[in-house]
């Protein structure tokens, strides 16, 4: 394989190499026809495969998010996830997903904490291998991102992380490794720097330690924009660099090369990368035929991804699962009941073929039941996008064409429908039929970039701009705004509603505009009295809250672990209301619940994806359990965090806390979270009857000592007899994931392979000698049994 390569090298001019290092357009590389190279495609996820642009009509599967898959703790799971969004690539002509994310969730107010897997390098290096395999199964790449030190989005196109050699090594390095060792195909380097380099140019980690010392034979391609130096990056390691708007490389690569900054072998290197890399995923002529698995039904597995992330945090009195016959009247509460925030904001962001809503799966289930709703409190900054019945005929028009719309939103990265040329676009009308069914004021609002005329009938609500004269594309795609006004309206009276948009040419490649609507509502104090009203005469009220889109996306930090607007007060006025009030919360990452200990049962169920409320409906009524536990530590109160601030100075962000975050900090702060890492309840129970180890492996038997099937996630934690302060108290060394019937033994082995008895010291990995206690545990802070081991 290395020689064919090598003879298609041979024919490639020096312009020729340059440019399938560097990006065609937004999303490609270009196809050199004489050598059989087609153009290499990639696109964002890691939840979906968006594709390329906006295409109405090919919408995107959406897995719960990355949070969710890890809380499964089931890496054949994950590869399943993987194996499907293969599939999803496939489908969309797309030879790379830019995925997974194994950044670790260092503090829990980290923007894109939903992102990435977990706190633990070891949780997240599995759930990263499994999803990466399956990927792969189908002759797809995948980018495990981003090299490193990217665990926050404040200033991180220019921050620099000063990260010690041990810490890099034991933690934040070692999914990257993990991914490496099992046989990832690609590789993307962050924004940021890390110890005073830029991660794009950094040589120490890209080319001494991730292809010399990993032996690494894969491609490494830069974040979008993150290259920045035609000769940094050239000779820091980097493979690909993307886009095509503002890229250093092409013809200043050339340049470079005939100046002799740049050796002309280092790009050879990077071509071989590439087209081995081609080979792998069917891009270049002569490579290995790929026969990919059978097709997966992208519902079912999104359901199934989804009910077995789902953690049961609380259940008291066996509040859950709930019995249909035992129910006349259920209460379902929040603004997330009907509009369910299935996935995070930014790039991880595709268009799902639908999304079932809490109220709508619960009402499916409960057919029988009364099912009322009342939406309590509304914590959305802006209004949600107009959908449903009330709307008809909604399409946008491009240059004279109409493409039919579902909801009244429009988002795309990239390419436009109908093969619609970006560099030709200035103006969009997004266009519907309104049918009120009640009387009253309407709210309407816009939220976008550009120049708006925005009309209602024959009244012009708004006409300008929404952001400042000259701001940057990230702040108009990542922080967009929003203009609202009232119209009176009668019920039944249909009106025309336009929102005409004009762009600069050449801006259409980024497009991110919502037309939201609100009926006549109460205010906010009226809306939790009418919540606590309908829980007092229900039989259950379920009471769905979480984060907006504001609070956790790409782009930004968060500020607060509090949920936003008045929920808190919502579920503190439904608990006071009805005794069985269950909680579901619907955010991807931690955040407080100081009504914790007052309500009956509380349901974690991250970014659920497009099966939100069916898999919801299912874990409430017991026809599934939930299956998750926390990949990430929960805490009652902010300042307990061991890890909270993000606040560079002087540009720089130094993690002093060396190994210490996550469960580690918090075991050596000696703080109590709410909810410890790997905590999580099931609808059965487990007796743990034996544990056997030895230096490779701790072999663990259990029994379902229930009346329900169940799965256990069995954790193994490595912990020194001798305290030392120069390590955790105990880390995750392995887990098994098990399904029993009830009555059934199981027995599980969990390898214990000799890196988890090292640790980084003097440049290598050494073996810390000694006697160490092996405990079988249901989570951090629940020991079933352990054994003790002499290395």
């Amino acid at each position: 394989m290395t020689a064919d390569v090598d003879d298609l090298l041979k024919q490639l001019t020096l312009e020729e190499k340059a440019s399938v290092l560097t990006g065609q357009d937004f999303w490609s590389l270009p196809a050199i026809e004489k050598i059989g190279l087609r153009s290499l495609v990639m696109s964002d996820g890691p939840i979906g495969v968006r594709g390329t642009g906006w295409a109405p009509d090919d919408p995107s599967i959406a897995l719960p998010s990355p949070t969710a898959l890890a809380a499964a703790w089931d890496r054949e799971l994950a590869e399943t996830a993987g194996r499907l969004l293969g599939q999803e690539a496939r489908r969309k002509g797309a030879h790379v997903l830019l995925g997974p994310t194994v950044n670790l969730q260092r503090t829990p107010l980290g923007g894109r904490h939903f992102e990435c897997y977990s706190e633990d390098p070891l949780l997240s290096g599995e759930i990263a291998v499994g999803f990466v395999r399956g990927v792969q199964d189908h002759g797809v790449g995948t980018t495990v991102k981003h090299l490193v030190g990217n665990d926050f989005e404040t200033d991180r196109m220019e921050v620099d992380v000063r990260i010690g050699d041990r810490a890099l090594r034991e933690l934040y390095l070692a999914p990257f490794e993990r991914v490496v060792e099992a046989g990832g195909w690609g590789l993307m380097s962050a924004y940021n720097s890390v110890n005073g380099t830029s991660m794009a140019s950094n040589g120490t980690f890209q080319d001494d330690i991730l292809k010399g010392e990993w032996g690494y034979d894969g491609v490494v391609v830069s974040d979008w924009r993150a290259a920045r130096s035609t000769v940094g990056a050239a000779l820091g390691g980097l493979d690909i660099a993307m886009p095509k708007l503002e890229n250093p490389w092409g013809p200043a690569l050339v340049q470079a090369v005939r100046e002799g900054t740049v050796p002309e072998s280092a790009i050879d290197e990077k071509v071989r990368r590439v087209l081995l890399f081609a080979q792998r995923v069917g891009a270049l002529d002569g490579g290995p035929a790929v026969t990919p698995p059978a097709d997966l039904d992208g519902d079912a597995v999104a359901h199934e991804v989804a009910a077995r992330s789902f953690v049961l945090v609380r259940n008291e009195g066996f509040t859950l699962p709930l019995e249909p016959a035992a129910l006349t009247r259920v209460a379902v509460i929040g603004a997330l009941a009907i509009d369910a925030r299935v996935l995070g904001g930014g790039s991880a962001q595709v268009s799902p073929p639908h999304t079932i809503s809490p109220l709508e799966g619960i009402g499916r289930a409960l057919s029988g039941v009364d099912v009322e709703y009342a939406i309590g409190a509304d914590p959305r900054p802006f209004l949600p996008a107009a959908r449903g019945p009330q709307w008809s005929s909604a399409s946008l028009e491009i240059n004279s064409r109409d493409f039919p719309l579902d909801a009244t939103a429009v988002r795309w990265i990239g390419s436009l429908p109908g093969g619609i040329d970006p560099e030709e676009v200035d103006r969009l009308v997004l266009k519907a039929t309104f049918t009120p069914d009640e009387t009253g004021e309407h709210t309407f609002a816009v939220s976008g970039f550009g120049n708006f005329r925005f009309t209602v009938g024959d009244e012009v609500i708004f006409e300008g701009s929404l952001h400042r004269p000259g701001a940057t594309r990230g702040e108009l795609l990542l922080n967009p705004r929003e203009h609202r006004a009232g119209v009176l309206l009668s019920a039944g009276v249909a009106v025309p509603v336009v929102l005409e948009q004009t762009l600069q040419r050449g801006m259409a490649h980024t497009v991110a505009t919502t037309l939201g609507h609100r009926g006549p509502a109460p205010d906010a104090d009226g809306m939790i009295e009418e919540a606590a009203r309908l829980a007092a005469e229900s039989d259950v009220a379920v009471v769905v809250v979480g984060t907006t889109e504001q609070v956790e996306s790409e782009g930004f930090d968060r500020t607060s672990l509090a949920l936003p607007g008045r929920q808190d007060e919502l579920v503190a006025r439904v608990a006071a209301a009805n005794s069985r009030t269950v909680v579901v919360v619907n955010a991807g990452s931690p955040v407080l619940m100081p009504w914790a200990d007052d309500v009956a049962a509380i349901l974690l169920t991250w970014f659920p994806g497009q099966e939100a409320g069916a898999a919801l409906a299912d874990v409430l009524l017991g026809v599934t359990e939930p299956g998750g536990r926390l990949p990430t530590t929960w805490p009652r109160r902010e300042e307990d965090c061991p890890v909270l601030a993000i606040s560079p100075r002087d540009g720089v962000v130094s993690y002093d806390e060396g190994i210490f975050i996550g469960y580690r900090g918090w075991l050596r702060s000696g703080n109590t979270p709410l909810y410890a890492f790997g905590h999580g309840m099931g609808y059965t129970s487990w007796d743990y009857d034996d544990i056997a180890v030895d230096d490779t492996e701790a072999v663990v038997t259990l029994t379902n000592s229930g009346a329900r099937a169940g799965r256990e996630v069995v954790q193994v934690y490595l912990a020194p007899l001798s305290p030392d302060a120069d390590r955790p108290e105990r880390w995750l060394a392995g887990f098994a994931n098990v399904f029993a019937r009830p009555g059934e033994t199981v027995t599980v082995r969990v390898p214990l392979p000799p890196r988890s008895f090292q640790i980084w010291a003097d440049g290598g990995w050494q073996t810390v000698p000694g006697d160490y206690r092996v405990i079988a545990a249901h989570a951090i802070d629940a020991d079933r049994l352990e054994a003790r081991l002499t290395v």
